[in-house]
């Protein structure tokens, strides 16, 4: 599978009134100030302390992120003089700063509060520690500033193992994907996936706005899995935790027979297992995919079939005895069932 660059996509910048509509429930903010200063941009998904800034260093002042104002900031600007405050409160002003957050339950002051309306610079507060905080919008900002792969296939999560199908058109990932749900496994999305890159090696799986869980089933058209199958039949997101390619049976193709080699797929600098999948009249799909998923769990809690057995082969082999018999049991005992 090859990924086209222009698949690949990234937000360059979000507004502040986005921040604010997605993430007030979540992390328990209050507007503070107007919402005259909606409109600017956070183009930076990491957070900033402007302790030194407040205090007349700026010559190092990350401006163009959120700005968190904590119980040192708001200790600081306490101690100052109605004079200080304002001065030293424009001296950060004056920069394209896109919003401020006081943390720890900190009010904000009257001066503040004027000078964020004058300089429209959005004010929020929330009862959430710094630390707590920091977290919560870190990770927000880093999911909304991700990488992004749009990639057509069918996912699905089966015994909890994120499972995407790609292949040319036309060969089946939908129904295998079907077969699966009616099968009590749960669809995350088909036909158009974007996958997004959380952190160091993992990549999340979801649906767009518009498809949802929609399927689209050559010879009988669109239906609703949700409404079909019920609300057990889906889930919102997914980690991508292998990747089935089903693909025509070629018999001049060399195909993975003992499973000793895994191989793997490369999706935005995240290997992902591969497995690909010829197809044959006959051969069901659906039932190898639960296998794939199950052979997926073994070995990440410690079981390797096909290396055990290689281990058992090379012992067998190696066994200095004039044992010729190939039966797996030497004596039937009687035993006629």
């Amino acid at each position: 599978m090859k990924i086209d660059q222009k698949s690949i996509s990234r937000n360059s910048s979000i507004t502040v009134e986005y921040l604010a509509k997605y993430s007030k429930d979540i992390f328990q903010l209050k507007l503070y100030s107007d919402e005259s200063g909606f409109h600017r941009k956070i183009v930076d998904q990491n957070l900033h302390r402007p302790g030194l800034a407040l205090a007349g260093f700026v010559e190092l002042f990350s401006y163009s992120r959120v700005q968190i104002f904590g119980n040192t900031e708001m200790k600081y600007l306490r101690q100052l003089s109605t004079k200080k405050q304002k001065q030293s409160i424009e001296n950060i002003f004056k920069f394209d700063i896109p919003c401020i957050i006081l943390t720890d339950g900190n009010k904000p002051f009257p001066i503040l509060i004027d000078l964020a309306n004058k300089y429209h610079i959005p004010v929020f507060g929330t009862n959430f520690s710094t630390t707590k905080l920091i977290y919560l919008v870190g990770d927000f900002l880093d999911d909304q500033f991700a990488e992004r792969i749009s990639l057509h296939g069918s996912f699905v999560d089966v015994y909890g193992i994120g499972i995407l199908f790609i292949g040319k058109s036309g060969i089946g990932k939908s129904e295998v994907a079907l077969d699966l749900i009616e099968r009590g496994h749960r669809l995350v999305a088909d036909d158009h996936i974007i996958l997004t890159k959380k952190g160091e090696g993992i990549l999340m799986g979801s649906g767009t706005n518009l498809a949802k869980h929609y399927m689209e089933i050559r010879g009988l058209g669109i239906i609703d899995v949700e409404r079909m199958f019920g609300i057990r039949a889906i889930r919102y997101q997914k980690r991508l935790e292998i990747v089935v390619e089903l693909e025509i049976w070629d018999e001049k193709t060399e195909y993975t027979r003992t499973g000793l080699e895994e191989n793997t797929i490369t999706i935005a600098d995240v290997n992902i297992p591969h497995v690909r999948l010829p197809i044959l009249p006959g051969k069901n799909v659906t039932v190898i995919s639960e296998v794939i998923a199950l052979n997926y769990l073994l070995k990440h809690y410690g079981y390797d079939a096909p290396k055990l057995f290689q281990e058992r082969l090379k012992m067998e082999i190696n066994r200095n005895n004039k044992d010729k018999d190939l039966r797996g049991v030497k004596y039937f005992e009687h035993d006629f069932e």
